[in-house]
């Protein structure tokens, strides 16, 4: 397997690409339920991973946006029609501003909040971006809370383009995506 990418997605873009989401649906079934929890130790803790992990998301994504400018990405499938090419890049480039701009929201709602510095995963004090400023901190728990929703919103979207590709249009799409082998590309019906 190519660590660049070629025809399809290259190793080092699907392992950022599937670790990213996976950190992102874990990062955000904890968030939807962490404010429910007992003020405890382990409810610190669960706050000090989450924001953790969405500081490493916050570096991933970049590398991810790096290791693109560097490799590339493939072409379209043959076949894709304009419009769909357009919407992919619309959704691709949404979804890597959202990705972004999540894990800062929440660095920038942390900051403004007046919490007690935390450190990554207990090694590495994080620097607060901003003095204490309740509205300030008010506004990014609610900005964080929208792109969070407005994430999933094209997550679905994609996952669901994907499996369109996959199982309606059988071309390569999902499939390029994935180490070789791991699905096959379903055989495209002949209409002869």
């Amino acid at each position: 397997m190519s660590l660049r990418n070629t025809d399809r997605w290259g190793a080092v873009s699907q392992l950022l690409h599937w670790t990213i989401a996976v950190l992102i649906l874990a990062i955000g079934a904890v968030g939807l339920v962490m404010g429910e929890l007992p003020r405890s130790p382990k409810y610190f803790w669960v706050y000090t991973m989450h924001k953790s992990l969405g500081i490493t998301v916050l570096a991933l994504v970049v590398a991810r946006i790096g290791w693109r400018l560097y490799a590339g990405a493939p072409a379209p499938v043959p076949g894709t029609p304009r419009w769909q090419r357009q919407l992919a890049a619309l959704t691709h480039g949404a979804i890597y501003l959202l990705v972004l701009a999540l894990p800062l929201s929440g660095w920038l709602y942390d900051s403004a909040s007046g919490l007690r510095p935390f450190r990554w995963f207990g090694l590495v004090a994080v620097p607060k971006l901003v003095a204490p400023d309740h509205a300030l901190a008010e506004n990014a728990n609610g900005a964080h809370e929208l792109l969070f929703w407005t994430l999933m919103t094209l997550v679905v979207a994609h996952a669901a383009a994907a499996l369109h590709h996959h199982f309606v249009q059988r071309d390569a799409t999902l499939a390029r995506m994935l180490p070789r082998g791991w699905i096959s590309v379903p055989p495209s019906e002949d209409p002869r």
